[in-house]
């Protein structure tokens, strides 16, 4: 008798499409494939994975990857090298450009699809010890608004809530957001405790998506029109006494001020239905919805960062969350969704040209705290290049080598 065939157990592993991030088992198939299933014990996802991450083992084929360092000769063409090679060659090269043009003559260009941990240690070798502060990431073209909005608010880029969340609110609010598509498995979330719990869901978009076909409330809104409508929203909690001003007073500044840019913006719902394109029953019927309900959870996403006026949106929308004490409590908050699986991970470390790791900027005492940390010999005294602004001045010869991690901007 032969004994059954021993197979691996399954690898924990994370999905790496959007930024919900799903957990995944993964073992071989016995056909030099992956069987992929669905992680039961992982907190975002309970085991459920949407088309993509159903089909990762389709990806996982060597045809197409590159399995060995190579490296271009003269003719064009590659040829394979070895790790010790390869990595020479690298360091030797920022090694030449930075004795001839100094350290800020090069950068690297990080990716949401990188680890937390490479991502740390990519910023730390370049912001500490090569001294460079050129370090940026795709996550700029992608959740910079987010990150502007949350630090004008908050003073660190910190999303203030959590996927249990979603699960116990009343009401979830959708803009910028076409999350049946985009975040599935989450979306699912949002849907079951609409049909458990009976939680109302407004979705706001200029189309009508797969995301509105589940919506107790659309609001077909004017493209670009998400800051006028939620100055009308504080206007309205402040007309109507929503205002939670214990939470107010002992947490917050500048109520008076924000109030009275809303009143400019859109001083009553007639206004805010004629700028936003809505009817203004449908506007009224938002902003009391809102006021009336204690558990309510924002989520925005691209629609709203990736915009000339993104910062202002994701203000808009913290501000009447802030001025009601909606945050920071469970069923309740603005949820920044990310759009890439490690988008937040990337930031947390620093990985942005204007940040330093754990959300610290370049005041001196930060400085020296993360020089001290790190026992960095050559620590960055400013923030660098910018995505747009690095590959510009690249392109002009200021960066004289670049270093793209994870990311396939071409």
């Amino acid at each position: 008798m032969n004994a059954p065939a021993q197979h691996p157990p399954a690898v924990r592993t994370t999905c790496p499409y959007c930024g919900v991030g799903c957990g995944v088992l993964a073992k071989p198939d016995g056909r030099g494939g992956a069987a992929i299933a669905g992680d039961p014990e992982h907190p975002a996802n309970f085991g459920r994975l949407c088309s993509k991450g159903s089909a990762l083992g389709e990806t996982l084929g060597l045809g197409s990857r590159l399995l060995h360092p190579m490296v271009r000769g003269a003719d064009g063409t590659f040829s394979r090298t070895s790790w010790n090679t390869a990595l020479d060659r690298v360091a030797k090269g920022f090694a030449n450009v930075i004795a001839k043009h100094g350290p800020d003559s090069i950068a690297f260009y990080l990716s949401g699809q990188l680890l937390t941990e490479d991502y740390y240690v990519a910023n730390k070798l370049m912001k500490g010890f090569i001294g460079s502060p050129n370090v940026d990431t795709n996550s700029r073209l992608c959740m910079a608004s987010s990150v502007a909005g949350h630090r004008r608010a908050f003073g660190a880029d910190t999303v203030p809530g959590s996927y249990e969340d979603l699960d116990l609110a009343d009401v979830i609010i959708l803009t910028g957001s076409n999350a049946a598509w985009c975040h599935p498995v989450l979306f699912q979330r949002m849907v079951a405790n609409k049909h458990k719990r009976g939680a109302k869901i407004v979705v706001i978009d200029p189309r009508r998506t797969a995301t509105a076909e589940e919506a107790d409330l659309f609001l077909p809104i004017e493209p670009g029109m998400d800051t006028a409508l939620f100055c009308g929203l504080l206007v309205c909690l402040g007309d109507t006494h929503a205002f939670d001003y214990d939470y107010v007073d002992a947490h917050t500044t500048g109520l008076t001020e924000a109030l009275a840019r809303a009143r400019e913006v859109a001083p009553d719902p007639a206004t805010t239905a004629k700028n936003t394109g809505l009817e203004e029953a449908d506007v009224v019927g938002f902003f009391k919805l809102f006021a009336s309900t204690r558990n309510v959870v924002t989520c925005f996403s691209q629609g709203v960062n990736q915009s000339a006026q993104g910062t202002d949106k994701v203000n808009s929308i913290i501000n009447c969350h802030l001025a009601t004490g909606r945050i920071g409590k469970p069923g309740a908050g603005p949820f920044s969704l990310t759009g890439q699986p490690n988008a937040m991970g990337g930031r947390e470390v620093g990985g942005l040209a204007h940040q330093l790791a754990a959300h610290m900027g370049f005041s001196p005492g930060e400085i020296d705290r993360v020089r001290r940390f790190w026992r960095a010999p050559n620590m960055v005294r400013g923030g660098g290049l910018k995505s747009v602004p690095m590959f510009d001045a690249n392109a002009r010869g200021k960066i004289q080598a670049l270093w793209i991690t994870a990311t396939h901007p071409a």
